[in-house]
């Protein structure tokens, strides 16, 4: 029947199967394809409906993001670009001088991060491979698919070996796209929508900004690796005109490229602009050009080469990349805390959000650079004596990021742990509370289930005290790439400390060691953790949520970053449900976790004879927890209220005390029922007792549950929601 109602179903970042979120072992897809597509029990079996008789549909989006084995390679190397493109969108409110001078330097710090990506790969082939190591018989003997370059010019060596980072930016590039052009075909005519900008994600055809930030970022790369190749010439003291002619123009291209990316006029309109195009297309081939140039001077170059330890200039280049970064994060901490003012999100610590990632990803992708440079150190110097393999180290500015990364991760855990000492009393008792209430007469055998339970809620809401550990570690992160200037005084951390200090140089040097494991762990906890992410559901659910969280904005910022999923999910959701309204089906959407947060991008796009028809029911929905948090100037109060007000107020939202992750959305009413009061958003949330019993039914042998932030399409509760909008979307099709 063309009236009946049909129930949306949009999964979370567990990223479960279609058969799991309609809970049906037999369906098929009715829409989209393997990647995302809409589901439906299939006809001829029984229990094809849902709760209330709605006719039920899911829509499947966890492929979205890409496929496996390059989601885990993602997870490595453009984690700091992604966590840089987050930042962006965690500016405070307002969009005047204030918003765009934070935009500029989240985009000037995006660039910086794709040079310190090509100074520390050219590095690793420059100044490791081509200058110490093929200088080196030590070295060399035994690698042959080395020693035939190692007795070459020094000059053709760097151009052979610059092939390298050359790669390494295709790599990223490749990463970074793969998918995001498949997107480009979803984008549907833009829809009456308000002011507020979540209305962005997915309606806004980011393609073409991503296009030209990828021009800029690609110029500036080669002119990076230019810069590197010609600073070393010159730092021989021997450098001929054409050399010094090129160091000039790359140092243009990258003040032009500097420019372009706080130019917001030119790069944010999605319209095409043939002048700006044309530009940019130019651009990225003169810089290809200038690089071939650059490669054949430092290769036929006749002057000679300088007898150093280390490739001349480069160490002084890593000191100053650091010292650009460190100034970048101190001045977007100042535009931020400038423009933090009473507005729709208001003036609050959650709106320190970009400079705090910000400083978080340029920590990661220093700490990562370090130790990839250190590494590959340690593998060509193999058992070389002690004396040797201190001369041929790499630059002093990346043994002071390890021991930096080594104080970051060391205070914050310590913040951690002193945080959740002192938090736990107040999270017990208002866990008891919560106990007491729900439960309050429980049997003596469930003693030690409320006990457990006790720890369950008191763990889940430790989230809302992760914010000093954030901040904690992004102050130290920013502080260790301000110390890393230091190396340009050959002056090592633990002779410094141990002078200036009670501290020993021995412990100093300790925890280098200790800092480089943990940066080792880390990169292979992204790998395992990603590999697992899609096999063990216990991982999916953290590593998901920040893939997920990070990969739903669109790439304004840095267009090596993941592609942003929604600009698909969002727009072919709502083709879908303006399908359906169309057929006069009215339309319940059923979002759990991240797909409550797709679903309020959505409905705020409908267009207002779609909204007519559709209910929302969310459960373990992070808007107001995370997203609220984190972004306060896209989602805050009166988005929810405007979402709420398109829909007529058929809004439900589910959640629960032991959910670490999903919260209420405008009120939590914890201390009683649910006040009867004018405001519509007052009714929207409705919290679930969680486990249904502490004792085992008579029917079972074990206690129901704890379901936290799982979905629970199964409850009874959730089965009544659904009802309940049902029938308020049948009596407003009546009324019609």
């Amino acid at each position: 029947m063309a009236s009946e109602v049909v129930e949306l179903r949009v999964h979370g970042v567990s990223g479960a199967g279609a058969e799991q979120v309609l809970d049906r072992p037999n369906v098929r897809q009715v829409a989209g394809d393997r990647r995302g597509g809409f589901y439906r029990p299939r006809p001829g079996y029984p229990d094809t409906t849902g709760a209330g008789g709605v006719l039920l549909e899911a829509y499947r989006w966890r492929d979205l993001p890409s496929g496996t084995a390059v989601r885990t390679l993602s997870l490595v190397f453009l984690l700091p670009f992604m966590l840089c493109n987050m930042a962006i969108w965690m500016r405070p409110p307002g969009e005047g001088r204030s918003g765009a001078t934070v935009k500029a330097l989240c985009r000037l710090l995006a660039l910086a991060l794709t040079a310190l990506y090509v100074v520390v790969v050219a590095g690793a082939a420059f100044d490791l491979i081509a200058w110490k190591c093929m200088g080196s018989p030590r070295c060399l003997a035994g690698r042959s698919w080395l020693s035939w370059l190692g007795q070459r010019p020094v000059g053709l060596r760097l151009a052979v070996l610059a092939l390298v980072p050359a790669a390494a930016v295709a790599l990223v590039w490749r990463l970074g796209a793969r998918a995001g052009s498949t997107f480009a075909t979803f984008h549907t005519p833009a829809t009456e929508s308000g002011a507020h900008q979540l209305t962005a994600v997915g309606q806004w055809d980011a393609a073409p900004l991503v296009a030209r930030l990828r021009a800029i970022h690609v110029a500036a790369a080669f002119a990076t690796l230019d810069g590197v190749l010609l600073t070393a010439r010159r730092a021989g003291g021997a450098a001929s005109t054409a050399a010094a002619v090129l160091l000039a123009l790359t140092a243009l291209v990258l003040a032009v490229c500097v420019a372009l990316v706080c130019a917001h006029p030119l790069l944010d309109p999605t319209a095409p602009d043939p002048a700006v195009e044309r530009f940019l297309r130019w651009l990225r081939t003169a810089v290809c050009l200038l690089t071939a140039a650059v490669l054949l001077v430092v290769a036929v170059d006749p002057a000679p080469w300088p007898h150093q330890v280390g490739l001349p200039g480069y160490e002084e280049t890593v000191a100053l990349l650091f010292a650009v970064l460190t100034v970048l994060l101190i001045l977007l901490g100042a535009a931020v805390l400038a423009a933090r003012r009473t507005g729709p999100g208001g003036p609050r610590l959650r709106a320190l959000g970009a400079p705090v990632i910000g400083a978080v990803a340029a920590g990661l992708a220093v700490a990562f650079s370090s130790e990839l440079v250190y590494r590959v150190a340690d593998f060509l110097d193999r058992n070389a004596p002690t004396a040797e393999r201190l001369a041929s180290s790499p630059p002093l500015a990346y043994k002071w990021a390890i021991f930096g990364f080594c104080l970051a991760v060391t205070a914050a855990a310590a913040v951690a742990a002193v945080t959740a000492l002192a938090s736990r009393p107040a999270r017990r008792r208002a866990a008891r509370d919560i106990l007491a209430r729900d439960y309050p007469d429980p049997p003596d055998q469930a003693a030690d289930r409320l006990r457990q339970l006790e720890k369950v809620i008191a763990r889940a809401r430790f989230t809302e005290r992760l914010t000093p550990l954030v901040l904690t570690y992004a102050l130290l992160a920013g502080l260790g790439l301000a110390t890393s200037t230091i190396g340009l005084l050959r002056l090592y951390p633990g002779n410094l400390i141990d002078r200036w200090t009670p501290i020993p140089a021995g412990l100093v040097n300790f925890g280098i060691v200790v800092g480089s494991y943990l940066i080792a762990a880390v990169i292979v906890g992204l790998i395992v953790g990603g590999l697992f992410a899609y096999r063990t559901a216990e991982f999916r659910r953290y590593v998901g949520v920040l893939w997920d969280l990070g990969t739903f904005w669109p790439r304004t910022a840095h267009p090596f970053a993941p592609p942003c999923y929604a600009e698909r999910a969002v727009p072919e959701l709502t083709r879908r449900i303006t399908y359906l309204t169309g057929q006069g089906h009215p339309v319940l959407l059923a979002g759990h976790s991240h797909g409550s947060v797709l679903l309020a991008a959505t409905v705020l796009q409908l267009p207002p004879q779609v909204c007519e028809r559709v209910a929302l029911l969310t459960y373990g929905s992070p808007l107001c927890r995370l997203y609220a948090r984190w972004f306060p100037a896209y989602v805050h109060r009166s988005v929810l209220e405007e979402l709420g007000r398109r829909i007529d107020w058929r809004w439900i939202n589910l959640w629960r005390d032991t959910d670490s992750i999903g919260g209420w959305v405008f009120s939590a009413h914890r201390n009683g029922p649910r006040p009867r009061v004018a405001d519509p958003a007052a009714a929207v949330d409705r919290r679930l007792r969680d486990p249904g019993d502490v004792v085992a039914p008579p029917h079972d042998t074990v206690p129901p549950p704890v379901v936290g932030h799982w979905p629970g399409e199964s409850d009874p509760r959730f089965g009544e929601a659904v009802g309940e909008l049902a029938d308020r979307l049948r009596t407003g099709a009546a009324g019609r």
